[in-house]
């Protein structure tokens, strides 16, 4: 049975959108008259997630008003951090709110069109523990780009590169032996322990059958959402 569960990290502090957007957590920068997250459930709820943890820190509170516990046919649960854990905590903290042993997981402060279902196939397909979409963008020079062989993720370039590529969107699954395998202390980054190894080990696939990326961490991107959703 295909996974409807789903880890949204929305703990951001949105520091670089502070001069633009104050107050609430980045997730919840209003976009097109509606909090950013939002848009993002709706998308979940349509790709037939039943089941979505949403990891909060920062003004978690403001989250839980905003959200509720149900959105679209969607149960929504909190996993709010007391300190924070980076990514890789607030991952594991919310892994024990699941049903199932296996979850996407997305940031809550991008955007990506893709088949979720078609991400865990073709992760199972391929025997890697995780799956990870890639968005192709202009230019890579802020993100890194991916370098891959076919399907596998071998690694990434810094930062810094210019040009047209494939970058890490940030939309993962994680199958449960990558659940189980994660770091036991409190507080880590997700990608530094566990993407990293596991693209060394040669056990990330990559999914590229992706459109329409947005990232509103920065104040020109977060204006051009304004006009994507504002015809969505």
């Amino acid at each position: 049975m295909a996974t409807d569960e789903a880890i949204v990290l929305v703990g951001g502090l949105g520091t670089r959108l502070r001069a633009v957007v104050s107050g609430v957590p980045k997730p919840l920068a209003p976009v097109a008259g509606r909090p950013f997250l939002a848009w993002l459930l709706d998308r979940l709820a349509e790709e037939g997630m039943r089941h979505v943890v949403l990891a909060a820190g920062y003004l978690a509170e403001r989250v839980v008003d905003a959200i509720g516990q149900e959105w679209s046919g969607i149960q929504v649960d909190y996993s709010i951090e007391s300190a924070p854990l980076g990514t890789g905590g607030a991952v594991r903290q919310a892994c024990n709110m699941l049903r199932g042993d296996a979850a996407h997981v997305l940031n809550g402060d991008t955007f990506l069109r893709y088949d979720m279902h078609a991400l865990e196939r073709a992760t199972r397909q391929s025997g890697a523990d995780l799956g990870m979409a890639l968005a192709r963008v202009g230019d890579v020079a802020r993100y890194g780009a991916v370098v891959r062989d076919g399907t596998r993720i071998e690694g990434f370039r810094e930062k810094g590169e210019n040009g047209p590529g494939y970058i890490n969107a940030g939309s993962y699954y994680l199958t449960s032996a990558t659940i189980r395998a994660l770091p036991t202390e409190p507080a880590f980054s997700f990608e530094t322990r566990v993407l990293a190894p596991l693209t060394v080990a040669g056990r990330v696939c990559g999914f590229d059958a992706t459109s329409g990326f947005i990232d509103i961490g920065v104040p020109e991107d977060y204006k051009q959402a304004q006009s994507l959703f504002g015809v969505a």
